[in-house]
């Protein structure tokens, strides 16, 4: 693959995953399309992505939000669930949460540095 096909790969993976995060963080897409974006996103992302979310939203005012989007996600659609505990099996979650923290990283900078490992 040519570098400029890796880097349009990059960016589709990075809105993507970008997309799944702040759809589900701002209530900008429906429980349906939501699934649909993590239906085709890597098991490894979805995990890192909802942990992300679990853990900056634990003690925020907005939780109830967030992961009141997070439940109905994961309850309409199990499959989600599933996905998670397969990502959580990914040697990438052990890279970054051994070198990283959740709560350390916005989310853009979050998304970056997990599609970069997860395309290399």
């Amino acid at each position: 693959m040519g570098e400029l096909q890796c880097r349009v790969a990059f960016e589709y993976e990075r809105a993507a995953a970008l997309r799944i995060l702040q759809g589900i963080e701002q209530g900008l897409l429906s429980t349906a399309d939501s699934y649909t974006l993590v239906e085709e996103a890597d098991p490894t992302l979805v995990y890192l992505i909802i942990t992300w979310l679990r853990t900056r939203y634990r003690s925020d005012p907005a939780a109830e939000g967030v992961i009141g989007r997070l439940v109905e996600l994961c309850e309409a659609y199990p499959a989600v669930t599933e996905m998670v505990k397969q990502g959580k099996e990914d040697s990438v979650v052990e890279w970054f949460e051994d070198g990283y923290s959740y709560r350390a990283l916005e989310a853009e900078e979050f998304v970056d540095l997990i599609v970069d490992k997860l395309e290399s």
